[in-house]
């Protein structure tokens, strides 16, 4: 089974960047569409970006023009730039398959403070 590990959040000032990261244990992002995932407290896990195996990327409607999806295959690793964060980006962020079927990691905690 293949282990994901997220990593690169923080507490940053509204207005500020994060640079997330998701190292696989296994090659998979040249063979699935990858997202990255968040879940705030009290609300249900949602699909924030998205990558196609071409390359394509997709943005939930809250993200879009902030965010930037890319992965590196050659690495395993796929990432998430975040900028002009706003305290409704509070959330626990994580990686997976698009739709996923992979064990959820741990997840990194992004906080942003207004």
């Amino acid at each position: 089974q293949v282990q994901l590990v997220e990593s690169g959040g923080g507490l940053v000032q509204a207005g500020g960047s994060l640079r997330l990261s998701c190292a696989a244990s296994g090659s998979i992002f040249n063979r699935n569409s990858m997202g990255w995932y968040r879940q705030a407290p009290g609300k249900q896990r949602e699909l924030v970006a998205g990558i196609t195996r071409s390359g394509n990327t997709n943005y939930a409607d809250s993200v879009k023009g902030r965010f930037t999806i890319s992965r590196d295959n050659a690495k395993n690793t796929m990432y998430l730039q975040m900028n002009s964060l706003k305290p409704g980006d509070t959330a626990v962020y994580y990686c997976n398959t698009v739709p996923s079927y992979l064990s959820w990691g741990q997840g990194t905690q992004v906080t942003v403070s207004s």
